[in-house]
């Protein structure tokens, strides 16, 4: 199973937010959508880092109140590690698990094509198992 399949099922749309974004406007786009992290773009729309709300909560214990006026780029992470529509759900998750982050983007060819989350690939991993467990009970029950 590979990460096309996972975003086949779930869709390629992605929030993204400006650089020149505030964390307390970052902190209402994360609520208003109801997700954990966004890509952060410069003006170009090329992808700059990525923030999410353990990041945000970090900062906040580091700088205080203070850290919501200032610059998104304080918090995020600059350096984004992104996966392919070619990775398997094993590989992001080893990916994941390794660098201890959440989300990662798929991108192909300098095009972003979407986000998985660990709730997807958790989502995929379960389904393999089941399907695996049908297939043997399948099979023992034909022998």
């Amino acid at each position: 199973m590979t990460v096309s399949a996972i975003l086949a099922e779930k869709g390629s749309g992605v929030i993204t937010a400006s650089n020149s974004s505030s964390v307390t406007q970052i902190i209402n786009l994360l609520a208003e959508k109801k997700i954990g992290s966004v890509l952060i773009t410069d003006d170009s729309g090329s992808v700059c880092g990525i923030v999410s709300e353990r990041d945000i909560v970090r900062d906040i214990a580091i700088e205080g109140p203070a850290a919501l006026e200032a610059n998104v780029s304080n918090c995020m992470t600059a350096k984004v590690i992104f996966c392919t529509p070619h990775n398997t759900v094993s590989e992001v998750m080893a990916m994941m698990t390794e660098n201890r982050f959440r989300h990662l983007p798929v991108m192909e060819d300098g095009k972003l094509l979407g986000l998985v989350s660990i709730g997807d690939v958790v989502k995929r991993k379960i389904q393999e198992a089941e399907k695996e467990a049908d297939d043997m009970r399948s099979y023992i029950s034909t022998v």
